[in-house]
């Protein structure tokens, strides 16, 4: 018996997208995660694809362009990915590449940039590959200072990425690449257009509407240890709604500021003004497609125990995230 079905979940991510979509002239979707392949997905999901992403945007094709996001620390040579070990400059090129052979890309965004030799070296680079290239610049205060975000200094800064499609999908290599920012300060310059524009995220991770202490929501945790992000209880959906539902600190702990960023920078009658908690602004359909729990549950358990030992090996300098990841360790023996 499988444990997911991939079929039930590609068609239901596809019609939600469009049912999305209908309500904006254009609409940004941040996709989170590894793009072009999930192996974290696979590895707690079973029967999960790891290319499922790419099937989503394929079955969706004529509709889409793409935003390529790209944090300019994550261009420093020393930084590798936690899969394959490889250093995110080579992983980015070869994304890039694939991405090109089967989509429009409207365009690199190279996020809070500081005009670091590596970041601008790697610009130049992308652009004798013919891609547009641009630069959006650090914001003090981000995301608290709505008068700097909003002033001269803020979005205004930030370069703009001219898109011809509906659906403008935003993704990037690694997590923590300015995905969000840069989809808000589009909709900050289409907004002077008078582009109606809105925002979506295509998530895979933590899964909303199962519990927050179900093993592949922990494996999550897990998998972010080295960035810190922790699920918690969405509070603006559960006062909305009186429902727990799942989400994680930095959505939560920025929804509030982004509620009056995006109740500046649009118009009244924009529909993510009615967006009261940062789980609606979310697409998840992953629990609808499983099948088989308890194989879920056994493999998001190993998946953490595998990660701890990653992690004493490769991050044993780093305390904080050791830290992290025994807690996360404690939590589920506790639990499982």
């Amino acid at each position: 018996m499988k444990a997911f079905d991939n079929n039930k979940y590609l068609e239901l991510t596809k019609k939600e997208i469009k049912k999305r979509a209908k309500k904006f002239n254009k609409i940004y979707i941040e996709i989170g995660g590894h793009v072009i392949k999930d192996y974290h997905a696979k590895r707690v999901l079973i029967d999960y694809k790891e290319d499922n992403k790419i099937r989503i945007l394929e079955n969706i094709k004529k509709e889409i362009e793409i935003i390529y996001c790209i944090y300019s620390k994550h261009l420093n040579p020393i930084k590798k990915d936690y899969n394959s070990k490889k250093e995110y400059p080579k992983i980015i090129l070869k994304e890039l590449e694939y991405l090109k052979k089967r989509f429009k890309i409207a365009g690199v965004m190279i996020t809070r940039c500081e005009d670091e030799k590596y970041a601008l070296d790697f610009k130049k680079k992308l652009e004798n590959k013919n891609y547009k290239v641009y630069i959006s610049r650090k914001i003090k205060e981000y995301p608290n200072n709505i008068k700097i975000i909003l002033g001269k200094n803020g979005y205004l800064k930030n370069e703009y990425i001219k898109t011809s499609k509906k659906i403008i999908i935003v993704t990037s290599a690694v997590a923590n690449s300015g995905k969000m920012s840069t989809c808000l300060s589009q909709i900050y310059h289409d907004s002077k257009q008078k582009i109606n524009s809105g925002f979506l995220k295509l998530e895979t991770f933590p899964i909303w509407n199962l519990d927050i202490n179900h093993p592949i929501n922990i494996a999550y945790e897990a998998a972010t240890a080295d960035i810190g992000d922790k699920n918690q209880i969405d509070p603006y959906y559960l006062k909305k709604h009186k429902k727990k539902v799942v989400n994680y600190n930095r959505d939560i702990e920025n929804f509030k500021i982004l509620q009056k960023i995006i109740s500046k920078i649009t118009s009244k009658k924009n529909k993510m003004n009615k967006y009261f908690s940062p789980t609606e602004m979310g697409i998840n359909e992953i629990k609808k497609a499983i099948i088989n729990e308890n194989k879920i549950k056994k493999a998001s358990i190993n998946e953490i125990k595998n990660r701890q030992k990653k992690y004493l090996k490769e991050y044993k300098n780093d305390k904080k995230t050791i830290k992290r990841i025994n807690e996360i360790i404690m939590k589920i023996k506790k639990l499982y």
